[in-house]
């Protein structure tokens, strides 16, 4: 279902003062959500993603904050070209992960009569959103920075405030396909050489809320109406079919679309295992008044930001190369793993409201979790985070927050111990946005860093038994 929002004049706060334009600033914000969201950005009020507009020939300059890992480089953003799907990192430009996004220069080069300023982005989860503010600038003032760090207040460098831009809901953070045009009800915003973009993280829950920004248009009044960036190929023969899990309260749809040759190995081995265990894992993790998502979808993408396998929502995709050299080893379970992701569901993204004063998410245990069940409780008999593991791991120095399999083998050294409803308390306070380092105590009698040392000095012992005595680990 698509949306749109208009936001203008006082009611945003993005009056112009007479001197710079006589009308008022609108900012219109349309959504596509993940299942109308098509690689052509059609929007009903905004227009599609130009080739040829004003930002193509323009400097693109980072002036603070640091490219994520996988992100495409800041041509990305001017290029005329677009992304294909909802996660195609190198397709976007988006900040480094854990940091609170970061301000971006563009120099048109010459001086515009500044008609529109358009900005697209495209995600499954919360790096779809939008949030940033703009200002703008001729250059001419005396105290003019073209760079303001950001300790710096770009008004008192000789920029002007453009617009405020917000696509959350209150309702949490949709994921899918934004598109934001900022113009004048006179015509024309002013005339300004440079844009500086201060472009803030959509959510802090965890490191993962910088926006995948596709492309950035900049209309020239005075030039002739750019071209459309050239529509996305044709879609592929859809190849998806749906299973009922759960005596049919579940629904899960594996997607092979994209790679065909999938499309046995899904269907016969993978779907039978995603309809037992996402049940069992709903009935692992409960909380009051939580409903676990009734519908999944499981498919494969060529890009899933440097992760075999990643999930938005209640969406899984996986990275097609993996799986295929994976199929009779780790792929079954990676997708168990991820099916943890959907039923915590610790990012709001589902259109909960984010509790007030939420508490942060320890990565550690947002991924400790999912490897404690994967390898603890679906597949034990593989020895994929045990002692056995262990053993085989080079220059391994264990920490209870070392995340993954590591932090699952703490998890279920705790549960053994201490308290067999560990697991379900922590993932509660996890979902609620009320966790913190007192549950322990409240559940152990210890602090994590407590029940840490235990763990590393029994971790220590055994591993050293099994140095001296290889087969008295089973």
């Amino acid at each position: 279902m698509r949306s749109l929002t208009t936001f203008s004049g006082v009611v945003a706060a993005l009056l112009l003062s007479a001197a710079v334009s006589p009308g008022e600033v609108n900012v219109v914000i349309e959504h596509n959500d993940t299942t109308t969201a098509t690689p052509a950005f059609t929007f009903k009020n905004i227009p599609s993603p130009s080739m040829n507009d004003a930002a193509s020939k323009a400097e693109f300059v980072l002036v603070d904050g640091a490219r994520g890992i996988n992100s495409g480089g800041l041509e990305k953003l001017h290029d005329g070209k677009l992304p294909t799907e909802a996660d195609e990192p190198g397709e976007n430009f988006y900040f480094l992960m854990g940091i609170d996004g970061g301000r971006l220069l563009v120099d048109l080069r010459s001086v515009i009569s500044l008609k529109q300023v358009n900005t697209y982005s495209w995600h499954p989860g919360p790096r779809g959103p939008q949030v940033y503010t703009l200002y703008a600038c001729d250059g001419r003032s005396a105290s003019f920075s073209s760079q303001p760090k950001q300790d710096i207040e770009p008004e008192k460098c000789g920029w002007h405030l453009i617009a405020k831009v917000d696509t959350r809901t209150k309702h949490g953070m949709a994921g899918g396909q934004y598109g934001v045009s900022i113009s004048d009800s006179a015509g024309a915003v002013g005339n300004y050489r440079y844009l500086l973009f201060v472009i803030s993280r959509t959510e802090n829950q965890d490191d993962f809320g910088n926006t995948f920004y596709s492309e950035i248009d900049v209309i020239d009044r005075n030039a002739p109406e750019p071209a459309q960036v050239i529509a996305a190929p044709p879609p592929l023969q859809d190849l998806s079919q749906t299973f009922a899990s759960g005596g049919g309260v579940y629904q899960i749809t594996i997607d092979p679309t994209r790679a065909p040759d999938l499309t046995d190995w899904a269907f016969k081995e993978l779907a039978p295992v995603a309809q037992e265990w996402y049940p069992k894992i709903v009935k692992l993790l409960p909380s009051e008044g939580f409903q676990a998502p009734a519908k999944v979808t499981i498919d494969f993408g060529k890009s899933t930001a440097g992760y075999v396998a990643i999930t938005h929502g209640n969406r899984i995709t996986c990275t097609t190369s993996w799986f295929r050299e994976n199929l009779r080893g780790e792929a079954r379970g990676c997708v168990v793993h991820e099916l943890v992701h959907v039923v915590q569901q610790y990012n709001y993204g589902d259109g909960r409201p984010q509790p007030p004063n939420a508490s942060p998410i320890p990565f550690w245990l947002a991924e400790g979790i999912p490897d404690y069940i994967r390898w603890f409780i679906y597949e034990p008999k593989s020895h994929g985070a045990d002692l056995l593991w262990m053993r085989q791991q080079k220059n391994l120095t264990p920490s209870y927050d070392g995340s993954y399999r590591v932090s699952a083998n703490f998890l279920n050294w705790v549960t053994e111990k201490y308290n067999n409803e560990l697991v379900p308390r922590l993932n509660v306070a996890l979902r609620e946005g009320r966790y913190s380092d007192n549950l322990w105590k409240q559940s152990t009698g210890h602090t994590v860093t407590e029940l840490g040392g235990e763990w590393k000095k029994w971790l220590d012992a055994e591993l050293k038994v099994a140095e001296n005595h290889p087969r008295s680990i089973k």
